[in-house]
């Protein structure tokens, strides 16, 4: 992205910054809110987008076990409840320029919404 002139924040505190930053009591008002410390790898805030790499896939990494799929659902929900949109690539669209052609494109319909 760096190469294409998009400024991403990589691991990016979605729920903590809903839940007024991090700092002092940042757990509590987390689990008032019925959220985790999640992260994201890569966020676009202006354009309301995150975006999740999904790796592991072909190695029964965590995000292939049951347990691990469906805490990747529960993190995505709360972002969707929270107005973000999500991009989720694999490595190896991200390897053939597929990606940041996506990428691209959701910043320019985020614009004209």
């Amino acid at each position: 992205m760096r190469a294409e002139g998009i400024e991403a924040i990589r691991e990016y505190r979605f729920a903590a910054e809903a839940c007024g930053g991090p700092g002092k009591g940042l757990r509590d008002r987390l689990a008032k809110a019925g959220l985790q410390d999640w992260r994201a790898d890569f966020a676009l805030p202006e354009q309301g987008l995150l975006i999740e790499v999904e790796g592991g896939g072909w190695v029964h990494g965590r995000h292939n076990t049951g347990a691990g799929f469906a805490a990747d659902l529960k993190k995505y929900d709360a972002a969707a409840r929270l107005g973000w949109r999500i991009y989720r690539c694999d490595p190896a669209m991200i390897k053939s320029g597929r990606a940041i052609e996506t990428i691209q494109i959701l910043m320019q319909q985020g614009r004209a919404a």
